[in-house]
């Protein structure tokens, strides 16, 4: 499966939670509330190897539930070696390296790259990515992603950083096809309006 394709299927739902920095069971039990609440994608960061127990923990749990798991914050080709051998579905990068997304290929995982620039999506997709993640999205804003599809009507963005249940749906309003959502996953409240968001 491409990552195109792969994106593509779990599109339906326009929320991803990225659970950055949390101990293994703690990575779990928001894997399963995000799960429980039709949140399908699932991101782990793995900043460094300290990190791969938590991935790997979440993606014992996915195999369980039947939902794939990916390693975020991949910043080197090794990692993708790594994250590959703990068995994630995907690889998300914070810039586009197309070293990276090469290795992500040759290990069959579904590459998200980051952009910030119309120079780095021009990059991109010059290189067949269709799927992109705009970051960090608080900082440039919704008014980018209107902006971007402007050149680049194509592209799928999936805003990322500073997202919670507040600003959202204005990502998604201005084009975004998925938001990322991280700490506000343990907020009762923001969860539940995010519930709402992952079943429109």
């Amino acid at each position: 499966m491409t990552a195109a394709e792969f994106f593509q299927r779990y599109s339906r739902i326009p929320v991803m939670a990225i659970l950055r920095g949390y101990p293994p069971e703690r990575t779990v039990e928001l894997c399963l509330r995000a799960w429980e609440v039709g949140i399908e994608l699932v991101e782990v960061p793995v900043m460094t190897a300290e990190h791969l127990p938590a991935l790997r923990a979440a993606i014992a749990a996915g195999r369980e539930a039947g939902r794939p798991v990916g390693a975020g914050t991949v910043i080197t080709p090794e990692q993708v070696d790594d994250v590959a051998s703990a068995g994630a579905a995907f690889t998300v990068s914070p810039g586009y390296d197309p070293e990276i997304a090469e290795a992500a290929a040759r290990r069959g995982l579904a590459h998200l790259p980051g952009v910030a620039t119309a120079s780095e999506i021009t990059s991109a997709v010059r290189n067949g990515h269709r799927w992109l993640k705009a970051f960090p999205a608080a900082q440039l804003g919704p008014a980018w992603i209107t902006a971007q599809h402007g050149p680049f009507p194509d592209v799928a963005f999936v805003a990322t950083g500073g997202i919670n249940a507040a600003n959202a749906g204005d990502f998604l309003a201005a084009g975004a096809r998925v938001v990322a959502v991280g700490s506000a996953l343990e907020d009762p409240a923001q969860l539940d309006a995010l519930a709402v968001l992952a079943s429109s």
